[in-house]
């Protein structure tokens, strides 16, 4: 296994509330340069359903889908040592600070793509952040017992207000 390091920078900015963290970029994301950049991931496809927007092919219209709908988006790991792009051989973790997000943005809900991101979270970030994160199925391809509308239904929990 080979220690990688992040090479994306959190898209975010200060209207964000929503911050969606994975574990660690793909392959393809890394090479890209932009989150959830493998074509069999089904982030993008499940976030134009959930929202009612078309699938957005660029990078430029994937920040303004996101910008629109006040979403942030990073990785828990700024480190590990990973086979390919399995979570499940994720290990040597060094986490991202995510509290410079929150900080300049208004962040108050944070969901994670995944068991492992959750896990992550909260092991690394929740005590820092204090903020409890809700976890969503994973929308890669290698989660295949979810269909594209069981991912669609979980994330309809993006379009709810926050309760306060």
């Amino acid at each position: 296994m080979i220690m990688e390091k992040h090479n994306i920078p959190p898209y975010y900015n200060a209207d964000s509330e929503i911050l969606i963290l994975g574990s660690f970029p793909s392959i393809k994301s890394r090479e890209v340069g932009f989150y959830y950049s493998h074509p069999q991931n089904r982030f993008w496809q499940v976030l134009s359903i959930v929202f009612k927007e078309p699938v957005p092919q660029s990078i430029e219209e994937k920040k303004s889908l996101l910008k629109k709908h006040k979403i942030a988006l990073f990785d828990v790991c700024k480190s590990c040592s990973i086979k390919g792009s399995s979570d499940a051989s994720i290990k040597n973790i060094k986490p991202n600070d995510i509290t410079k997000i929150i900080r300049a943005s208004k962040v108050t809900r944070i969901y994670l793509d995944g068991k492992t991101a959750y896990n992550l979270y909260n092991k690394y970030l929740k005590p820092k952040t204090k903020i409890d994160g809700i976890c969503l199925p994973s929308t890669s391809p290698a989660n295949a017992t979810f269909t594209l509308s069981r991912l669609t239904s979980a994330y309809q929990v993006l379009t709810k207000s926050k309760k306060r």
